[in-house]
């Protein structure tokens, strides 16, 4: 008897407790936009210069250009970031003399208005991970029946985003099976994180892998540390720069040839274009120049050209190249490979 009712008193309790939280009030944003439209919901994010507003009216989220929105009302909580590297947790809300103008708190809780055009990355605050994490996957596949040639591409993301650090990572693959030929593989992967300090500097720690059989690469993999700066940090355009030091490892698929270890400088350059109409663009190039190995320069470069499709689903175009002047014997200097795919993103 004792047990049932324990068990009767605890689930009240919770029943309570859900009851309560169901009845919590919602959040209440409103956006007026430049044509005097209003919407009333919940502000989700912003972000490549593009806003997400939940609202009670509508089985799908609205989307609406940043650029579009003439005023803005909330009392939420949200990672916010300035064009000038500035990240801070606030509401939101323009200034009712000055609708140009947004009202934030600092971290001493002060007030500091900014022009809006300034505002350039906009989340909800939440306490889940998933509620901050961002990720893509596209597919690719080709059959030529002449010859029995297929072959299966795969390009992925994935990024978290906190409120002094992110990470990304990413996937990309391509494998090939034809008659009468071995089966010929590349994959490239990367794994880095950033931490966002003042001024729009960044400290970065990353590893690239490359798995490549036109270069004989089994696995190379480079550990690279340096620190970066935003030099653009705008609501339709990030470009960024770094430097530092990074050390190679390369295992060879010819097991007479021993692995090579290197110490290496690296120089890179990242452009993320978006918000140009449904087209975006992101690239990266990096030179590593050996610091061991005498006259030996090492280039990684890649861009993706993608175009948005309705339910976050896209099409991209997407180009890697890797060179090094001084590859093993028998190796080529030059590979590429250059994929479309179909895909999605969260």
């Amino acid at each position: 008897m004792h047990k049932i009712f324990t068990f009767l008193l605890t689930f009240s309790v919770l029943l309570i407790s859900q009851t309560s939280f169901s009845q919590e009030e919602e959040p209440h944003d409103s956006i007026v936009l430049d044509n005097k439209d209003i919407l009333v919901g919940e502000i989700k994010e912003m972000k490549n210069g593009v806003l997400t507003i939940e609202t009670d009216y509508s089985d799908s989220d609205f989307k609406v250009k940043w650029v579009n929105i003439k005023k803005i009302n909330s009392n939420q909580y949200y990672l916010v970031t300035l064009s000038d590297g500035r990240r801070l947790n606030t509401s939101l809300r323009t200034k009712p003399s000055d609708s140009a103008t947004v009202d934030l708190l600092n971290s001493f809780d002060e007030t500091i208005t900014v022009p809006i055009e300034d505002v350039v990355y906009v989340k909800a605050l939440k306490t889940s991970f998933f509620s901050r994490l961002s990720a893509s996957i596209s597919l690719g596949y080709n059959f030529t029946k002449s010859n029995n040639l297929s072959q299966l591409t795969v390009r992925s993301t994935v990024g978290y985003i906190g409120d002094k650090w992110g990470f990304n990572g990413s996937y990309n693959s391509v494998r090939s099976n034809q008659d009468s030929v071995p089966e010929t593989h590349r994959t490239d992967a990367s794994l880095g994180a950033r931490y966002f300090m003042k001024h729009d500097w960044f400290y970065t720690l990353a590893g690239d892998f490359l798995a490549n059989d036109e270069q004989k690469l089994k696995l190379r993999s480079t550990i690279k540390t340096g620190i970066g700066k935003y030099i653009v940090h705008s609501n339709r355009v990030y470009f960024s720069s770094g430097a530092g030091l990074a050390w190679n490892n390369e295992r060879f698929t010819d097991a007479v040839t021993p692995n090579r270890n290197s110490l290496e400088a690296f120089l890179g350059l990242e452009l993320n274009m978006f918000d140009f109409d449904d087209i975006s663009l992101y690239s990266n190039f990096t030179v590593f120049p050996s610091l061991t190995e005498s006259g030996r320069v090492r280039t990684d470069f890649s861009v993706d050209l993608s175009y948005d499709l309705p339910l976050d689903f896209f099409i991209k175009v997407g180009l890697t190249h890797n060179f090094d002047s001084k590859p093993v014997q028998n190796a080529s200097k030059v590979d590429y490979i250059f994929q479309t795919t179909f895909g999605w993103e969260l």
